[in-house]
């Protein structure tokens, strides 16, 4: 190019070897070109049918002069749409720091429990962020900053001194960024476990000991879990293809794991997206790779090269980072099975009221079994904090670590008791020990049945202020009634977009209303919320057609797409307003996109004879909540969806890989956007409501009632609990509770103050 960059365009792999066969070129070699001039054309389904794959690498080969700044990917484009732009280094680094000058920070690691997995992951992401070589030392040793393994490897603890240092362009700007993420508090410890005296962990008669890692008593039978290493060539067949190959893996093995974080809890999602962290490692990639370039398979490549990594933390003193050893075993499984084409985890039969026992049992073994059919885990090895025990306690399932290789000797199908709180197992138990089990079991179970009996009832706090509590719902009239019959009183909001993905077309009016119609009957009356579609960011719709966009999220949202698709939007206003529903507008932003839809409603009440719809606005971004005095005016009531309005506030992708962890709706900047939210809606005397996640947090129950919010809405299994909660609260205390959390920093010391003041409710 004129300013200098080199780009290789490269078509598919291996074409060398066709010596030319199946190309044309259409330019000489020297001749000058300009954008739109064809440079060569190729034969596709010869390529095809000779060579290992059709995958075209575009590479900036003169990366010491220039950079990727910004670059378009996973997606459709077309001819004379920018691929990426590069920016010359010269201009990229500026003037802060002069080349090669170094910076240097000392610094105390503040994280709980050291630079492990999750936190090791956020420090390496915001370091990949800059041109700069930055290393993190201690005690003699050091390591990359942009190797979450490498830094796992330091064995870094908390409140260890450190030494940050960057060298290049950048450098005081990347010190000044990681820095903060090194000395960041959080990290609170997610599992409470016990270590049992040594004399009560030897083994006893018909019973083994280890440490309970997960609360709980449960009585089943044993199922093993066995996993064997999968077999690996050490030799290759190609640089070329065993690269590609690593590299379709790692892929296959990242979707998957993005899914199963998308479908779980808090924890659940922290960790897999930590490791993600891992399998994205430049440290560990390079050193496959590096193996691969010596004619090694990609399989054989990448288990010599975590092995490495893993048996690193396996001599660290620290019990924590010994464990995340076994993350990384987790990932070298997962991918070897990804390019043998195995099935990603082992097929077991569960039997009902399974007690899972394994030598140790992965993040990914737990979370691609069938869970309901599990009663508890039992692990040979593995220690408290290790990442299948803070899932386990966020399943309910109890779990006991550490009970030695005897476990592995109990045969399938025998009976056992496990009593996680005294970290014991016992084989075959009498009577009296069943009898033990069934008085806990039966306990638990009361508790839940009087939760259930009282849930049907209107929900009061104990000095009588009425807060409404309804179900969020997105599948149908099914999922309406099970919600009706665990307490909702009414649909805080439907997610329509149920009815519009994966097919080929969008619905039409009448199917439409036949599925709205039949969950206002499900909900026998009972108020409905219809949230219009929210397409877009991470709700794609395959018909449809979006314009390019760097930042989905950002982008067409919400109500915004009513002006590219205005007969959609008609069709989806006309079926809600014949089945009766309330309508909620998402990502409103100003007053007058409520008018222009109350305008197109009461035209369609018109042609249709129907009364006017109550009409509402959800406050999903921080400008929507400062307006909200003035959204109130136009419409009938505000919901607060807190997923996206706790992203915008915090300026964090909440399908970040890295960074979703961070994301916290008790957040002190997003309870004030809250607080101003429900202040403008009760000086109208207008209904407030939350929608969003922080709805079903136990711990956001009376900071929620103490902002004035007047009706929360929650996933139906929730709204039990949720009831008995608030049942407990007082209005004065709550309000008070809140006025402090306001004035609070941070997420953290928020949590921490109603864990104070409500060490019982939560």
């Amino acid at each position: 190019a004129d300013g200098g960059a080199e780009i290789l365009v490269h078509i598919g792999l291996e074409t060398v070897a066709l010596s030319g066969v199946g190309f044309t070129a259409r330019v000489a070699q020297g001749q000058k070109v300009k954008a739109g001039d064809p440079l060569i054309e190729f034969d596709l389904e010869f390529l095809a049918s000779r060579v290992k794959s059709l995958i075209s690498p575009v590479i900036l080969t003169n990366g010491d002069a220039f950079r990727i700044v910004r670059r378009h990917q996973n997606r459709a484009a077309k001819a004379g749409e920018p691929l990426m732009e590069l920016e010359p280094l010269a201009a990229a680094k500026g003037t802060s720091t002069s080349a090669g000058a170094a910076v240097t920070r000392e610094l105390t690691v503040g994280a709980a429990h050291g630079l492990h997995a999750r936190p090791a992951a956020q420090v390496s992401a915001a370091a990949r962020r800059f041109d700069a070589d930055i290393t993190l030392s201690v005690a003699g040793r050091k390591a990359s900053a942009k190797s979450a393994v490498a830094l796992m490897a330091l064995g870094v603890r908390c409140n260890d001194r450190v030494t940050l240092t960057a060298s290049g362009g950048d450098a005081r700007e990347a010190i000044d960024a990681v820095a903060p993420v090194i000395e960041a508090k959080g990290e609170e410890t997610l599992v409470a476990a016990t270590q049992p005296a040594a004399e009560s962990r030897r083994q006893m008669k018909d019973a083994l000991c280890g440490i309970g890692a997960a609360p709980g008593i449960a009585l089943g039978c044993a199922a093993h879990l066995r996993v064997a290493d999968l077999p690996v060539e050490e030799a290759g067949a190609g640089i070329a293809h065993e690269t590609s190959e690593l590299r379709r893996a790692q892929a296959e093995v990242r979707s998957r794991l993005e899914r199963l974080a998308a479908s779980g809890d808090r924890a659940r999602r922290d960790i897999l997206s930590a490791h993600v962290a891992l399998l994205d490692d430049e440290a560990l990639t390079h050193a496959a790779l590096a193996l691969i370039e010596t004619n090694k398979s990609a399989a054989f490549a990448w288990r010599k090269a975590v092995r490495g990594a893993a048996e690193a933390l396996e001599k660290i003193a620290d019990e924590r980072m010994r464990e995340r050893a076994g993350d990384l075993i987790d990932l070298e499984r997962q991918v070897i099975a990804a390019l043998g084409g195995n099935a990603p985890r082992p097929a077991v039969a569960i039997p009902e009221r399974a007690i899972l026992i394994a030598d140790e049992i992965l993040p990914s073994d737990l979370a691609g079994l069938e869970a309901s059919r599990l009663a508890g885990l039992v692990m040979a090895r593995g220690g408290p904090t290790s990442h299948v025990a803070i899932m386990a306690a966020g399943m309910g399932l109890p779990a006991l670590v550490g009970a030695g290789r005897g476990v592995l000797g109990i045969a399938d199908g025998t009976q056992v008791l496990l009593d996680a709180d005294a970290g014991v197992l016992y084989l075959k138990p009498d009577q009296i020990l069943i009898g033990k089990a069934n008085e806990a079991a039966a306990a638990a179970a009361e508790r839940k049945a009087r939760v259930l009996s009282h849930a049907g009832r209107d929900c009061r706090t104990a000095d009588g202020t009425r807060i409404e509590v309804f179900a969020n719902l997105g599948k149908g009239a099914d999922e309406a009634a099970a919600a009706v019959g665990l307490g909702a009183e009414g649909c805080g909001v439907l997610r329509t977009e149920f009815l519009f993905m994966d097919r080929t077309a969008p619905p039409g009016e009448d199917e439409q209303y036949a599925a709205y119609k039949a969950i206002a009957e499900a909900l026998g009356g009972r108020p409905f919320i219809l949230r219009t579609f929210d397409f877009g960011g991470d709700k794609p719709v395959p018909y449809l057609s979006f314009p390019p966009e760097e930042n989905p999220a950002l982008g067409i949202r919400g109500i915004r797409g009513a002006a590219l698709w205005p007969d959609l939007v008609r069709t989806q206003l006309r079926a809600a307003v014949r089945a009766g529903s309330s309508i909620m507008l998402p990502m409103i932003t100003a007053r007058d996109e409520i008018a222009a839809a109350r305008a197109t409603v009461a035209a369609i009440c018109r042609e249709l004879s129907l009364p006017e719809p109550r009409l509402g606005a959800m406050i999903e971004t921080p400008s929507s909540a400062l307006l909200a005095d003035q959204l109130v005016q136009e419409a009938d009531f505000l919901s607060i969806g807190t997923n996206d309005l706790t992203q915008y506030t915090l300026a964090i992708d909440r399908g970040h890989r890295l960074l979703a962890g961070r994301l916290d709706g008790l957040h002190p900047a997003v309870l004030r956007l809250v607080a101003r939210t429900a202040d403008a809606a009760n000086a109208a005397g207008k209904p407030v409501a939350v929608c969003g996640g922080i709805a079903a947090d136990p711990l956001a129950a009376p900071l929620l009632v103490g902002l004035g919010v007047g009706e929360l809405s929650v996933p139906a299994p929730v709204i039990p609990n949720l009831k008995a909660a608030i049942a407990g609260l007082r209005i004065g205390e709550c309000r008070a509770l809140a006025r402090e959390a306001l004035a609070l920093d941070s997420a953290a010391a928020v949590r921490a103050l109603v864990r104070a003041r409500f060490s019982k409710e939560a």
